[in-house]
């Protein structure tokens, strides 16, 4: 085999496996953006992971700026503290990162998640997104307390373990009470019925 020859099949190759990641990509992208209940969820956990990343580094930003001297830099908020955070830092930073998560959690569900919107554009849409949230910032504030300041778990353990608990309950809370199906109006009686 030639040299053009062998360049040819290998751009061959190229293409062909080119093509099947087109073909796999096309397929999850119609499956991500399907109306099924199963691509509401990956949508759900695809969200849910930006609004954790937001709630983690905003935790980060919380430690570091109640206690810098603790950490050689930002990043060791993460891992590697001189020695463990303050339980006032670690739950104020808690809620700062859940509040942060939170918002970016309602504005990416309206947008992507849920096929049904349900009133969740309404402002009792917000606040009742809000009030169930707030329970899930009540469960992941008790949690950190007891957890970290009652049992010494690290404050990072506690908050992945805290983070699924709560991932579970708003997608079951968001999915049944806010994002449902908004219900038919009632018929209205005809003016000919007695």
């Amino acid at each position: 085999m030639n040299a053009t020859a062998a360049k040819i099949n290998e751009r061959a190759v190229v293409w062909r496996v080119l093509r099947g990641y087109r073909i796999m990509f096309d397929k999850l992208r119609r499956f991500i953006n399907g109306k099924t209940l199963l691509g509401e969820i990956v949508r759900f956990l695809l969200v849910g992971g930006l609004a954790t990343v937001v709630d983690f580094f905003m935790m980060g930003v919380t430690l570091y700026f109640f206690a810098p001297d603790k950490y050689p830099s930002f990043f060791n908020v993460f891992h590697g503290a001189t020695e463990k955070p303050e339980l006032i830092a670690a739950c104020f930073g808690t809620g700062i990162g859940f509040i942060f998560g939170l918002i970016a959690n309602y504005v990416l569900s309206i947008i992507f998640v849920f096929n049904e919107k349900g009133n969740s554009k309404s402002v009792k849409g917000f606040l009742v997104f809000a009030f169930f949230s707030a329970i899930g910032l009540g469960i992941h504030e008790v949690g950190m307390y007891l957890f970290n300041g009652v049992l010494l778990w690290n404050e990072w353990l506690v908050k992945i373990l805290l983070t699924f608990i709560v991932l579970i309950y708003n997608f079951v809370t968001r999915k049944l009470l806010i994002f449902k199906k908004a219900s038919a109006p009632a018929e209205t009686q005809s003016s000919f019925d007695a």
